[in-house]
């Protein structure tokens, strides 16, 4: 049997493994979330779409509903932008960081290209010496592999 279907894990354990874990389960004042087998204050999403049904339909504040659910108030108006355009699956929390190469631009990848020999194997050492040199751009090696495969080279 697949661990992910494995009846020993707890909802704790699912939680963790889906990302959805709330690790601040004791910052939710809402009284349903105390000694509910329902709410979970550890159940990030659940909390979060609770938060907002505070707002839409019981017309709590903003702040009074951000400030019983434990978050700030930036993180109520993301949830709601999140969960209009994507519904209940806008609220699990997406993973922090950067979604891409940041340094790597067209400009980036024609210099690489530029300076390949036609033939020649990729020295991907040589050309992130050069990028440093040239552009004043630290690049890893093999994000210079990388990129000049996705390229076609």
């Amino acid at each position: 049997m697949s661990a992910k279907y494995d009846s020993k894990r707890t909802k704790t354990d699912v939680l963790i493994e889906e990302g959805t874990f709330n690790p601040t389960p004791e910052k939710v004042l809402d009284p349903k979330f105390r000694g509910s087998e329902f709410f979970d204050p550890h159940d990030a999403v659940q909390v979060k779409y609770e938060m907002l049904r505070r707002v839409s339909i019981d017309k709590v504040s903003v702040t009074e509903a951000s400030d019983e659910y434990g978050v700030s108030r930036p993180t109520y108006y993301q949830a709601k932008v999140n969960f209009s355009m994507a519904g209940i699956a806008g609220l699990v929390p997406t993973k922090p960081g950067p979604r891409g190469p940041h340094k790597i631009d067209d400009k980036v990848v024609a210099f690489l290209q530029a300076h390949l020999a036609p033939g020649e194997p990729v020295r991907a050492r040589e050309l992130a010496k050069l990028l440093r040199q040239e552009l004043d751009i630290e690049l890893h090696p093999r994000s210079i592999e990388r990129v000049l495969k996705k390229s076609g080279r």
